[in-house]
């Protein structure tokens, strides 16, 4: 593990993303319900989980207190995009959780959809965005697309954020 005692703790934010393509129109699928949990509600609780756990999954990882996790889920015909947002003050990045949050978000999709769909795979993971610590804020060039808009505009913490 890399020893963190020396540096100062700062508010550090990360965000990643990942896109999952069906064959199917997921529309249908996801937005079914099970014991009042839909699929996409149970992938967002799936992604805060994995986001708390990443230490558990990934050898030298820091264990972390996280103080936000958010992630999201816009559904569009064959493609799901899942954006995961983790924020924290501490001497150590949030990128292992954001990256994990969206790892398993999209993960529980492509279960819910290899039933309709054996094809659908998991595509894009990539951290989109970082700030904090000493290499201070760092942002992938790419496409604006919706999850980046929806983000931006929010500034209340929504439902699916713990």
């Amino acid at each position: 593990m890399v020893d963190v005692t020396s540096k100062p703790p700062t508010r550090r934010v990360a965000v990643a993303r990942s896109v999952v393509v069906t064959t199917a129109d997921a529309e249908q699928v996801l937005h079914e319900c099970q014991d009042g949990l839909s699929v996409i509600e149970a992938a967002r609780f799936a992604g805060i989980q994995g986001a708390k756990l990443t230490s558990s999954l990934i050898p030298l990882c820091h264990s972390i207190r996280l103080d936000r996790v958010a992630v999201d889920v816009v559904v569009a015909s064959h493609r799901i995009e899942v954006s995961a947002t983790t924020e924290i003050v501490e001497r150590t990045g949030v990128e292992m959780e954001a990256l994990t949050a969206c790892a398993l978000a999209s993960a529980t999709l492509v279960k819910a959809l290899l039933r309709v769909d054996p094809e659908v795979s998991i595509e894009e993971l990539t951290l989109w965005h970082k700030s904090g610590g000493r290499s201070g804020d760092w942002h992938r060039d790419g496409p604006t697309d919706r999850l980046t808009r929806r983000q931006d505009a929010s500034t209340t913490p929504s439902p699916q954020e713990a």
